[in-house]
């Protein structure tokens, strides 16, 4: 095993997505010395097929499959799934965070200042999701425009959505902050994947990673696990708390799909443009427009093949279900869950709806697709493997991800994420009694 040969690290951070993004880009801004490291590439954003495929469709490493035959995807790249997420923004469950004695209304309220939060305007609204709004609404449903973390000011008429990461930095990703936070004196070790956090006498001091091929260490007084709802707990597993990976949730997901002959997207159709919540009823439901590789997968592994050259004609519709916790994380990394009873009959209901907004907007030809999920999380709740700081049992091990959400609740996370990672930033300064000083002096507990 080799060492690497980073000296005076003050913090080091497993994973780039929204919650170790955020962590490191909160400690860089206030002096301190951090090593972000994460198991996919780090260089430019080039928002091609190949990015896509490589970093988000690899089949057991970001692709997953249940043996139920229920795929799930997420981004093993700087940046995490953000890079090829839809950029929506979705309230904060602070008051049920709050019950667990975590309180990031302040920092929710910072990340909403300093991001570009705001529903589309009119320019990027297009013809197709006015069509679904309008049969939405004319279906009885409340049917309003999504907050979207966009630069809308950068977009430009025709301008292409990121589906596969958005090289034009419109719709914010995490990648942005990783990119601050190196910046700032940030260190960034892409390719790096870590395998387990060292432990001695009840402490975190540094990781054992792979980087081509070799078995590295790096040392920290505090270590930050940020790998994602199934990454972090397969790490933690390997630390020694062995409960982390089970009754989790991961959002399972629905497609509805229809034509409309006199509507045709373009290629700036931008998804999840507006929606309704079904609070009582468990689901979601958003226009969805896809890129057209998505298309193709959808509409073939349903067999709709005279459907799948129908791209620029098709109206879709997203039902996202709260679903029930359950499953586990095998040692791995694959996926154990079946839906429940109760959360398949949420998404057909949603279905059975989504199809009276299509028949309303005009659509024809409409058919449903097969199960999909996205947001694993709850694999290492607050108030079960971490406390209100975020640490594990272990001391200056903290965790900062949608694995700590400690309920399902059925929406993007990325908003609660990064609040959670500010929530912890604050925590590890003198801000909320816990100090990381510089390197040269021991870490200390308030």
């Amino acid at each position: 095993m080799e060492p690497y040969s980073i000296s005076n690290c003050d913090v080091i951070i497993a994973g780039t997505g929204p919650g170790g993004a955020t962590v490191a880009r909160e400690l860089a801004r206030r002096g301190k010395k951090v090593v972000m490291m994460e198991w996919g590439p780090g260089g430019p954003v080039r928002g091609n097929i190949w990015q896509y495929i490589t970093e988000l469709l690899i089949p057991g490493k970001s692709l997953l499959v249940t043996h139920g035959m229920l795929s799930m995807v997420r981004g093993i790249t700087a940046g995490g799934s953000s890079m090829f997420y839809y950029g929506t923004c979705f309230p904060v469950p602070l008051e049920m965070l709050k019950s667990y004695g975590v309180d990031i209304q302040d920092e929710v309220e910072e990340a909403r200042r300093e991001l570009p939060i705001a529903p589309l305007k009119d320019e990027m609204f297009t013809p197709m999701a006015g069509r679904i709004q309008q049969g939405a609404r004319q279906a009885g449903f409340e049917w309003n425009r999504l907050e979207k973390f966009m630069y809308q000011d950068r977009w430009k008429p025709g301008m292409p959505f990121g589906y596969y990461g958005d090289r034009n930095a419109v719709k914010w990703s995490a990648r942005m902050y990783v990119d601050e936070a190196v910046s700032l004196g940030a260190v960034l070790m892409d390719r790096a994947k870590v395998s387990r956090v060292i432990i001695e006498n009840g402490k975190a001091t540094g990781v054992e990673y792979y980087l081509a091929g070799r078995l590295c260490a790096i040392s920290a007084p505090v270590v930050v696990v940020a790998a994602g709802g199934i990454g972090t707990p397969m790490i933690l597993r390997n630390s020694g708390i062995k409960e982390a990976g089970f009754d989790f949730f991961f959002d399972p997901l629905i497609t509805v799909a229809g034509t409309i002959s006199d509507v045709k997207t373009g290629n700036d159709e931008i998804p999840m443009s507006a929606g309704t919540l079904l609070e009582d009823d468990g689901y979601m439901m958003t226009d969805l427009p896809l890129s057209r590789l998505t298309h193709f997968m959808f509409t073939g592994q349903v067999l709709r093949l005279h459907r799948l050259f129908s791209f620029r004609s098709t109206a879709r519709i997203m039902i996202k279900a709260r679903d029930s916790l359950g499953g586990r994380i095998t040692d791995g990394g694959g996926v154990r869950k079946h839906l429940s009873r109760e959360d398949r009959d949420k998404l057909l209901h949603g279905c059975e709806n989504a199809r009276k907004v299509l028949k309303e907007a005009g659509a024809k030809d409409i058919y449903k697709t097969w199960y999909f999920a996205a947001h694993p999380g709850g694999t290492v709740k607050i108030g079960h493997l971490v406390d209100s700081t975020l640490k594990t049992q272990y001391d200056n091990l903290y965790v900062c991800d949608c694995s700590v959400i400690p309920k399902a609740w059925g929406l993007p996370p990325t908003l609660t994420i990064i609040g959670l990672g500010k929530h912890l930033a604050r925590h590890l300064t003198e801000e909320k009694g816990k100090k990381v000083t510089s390197s040269e002096d021991q870490v200390t507990r308030g």
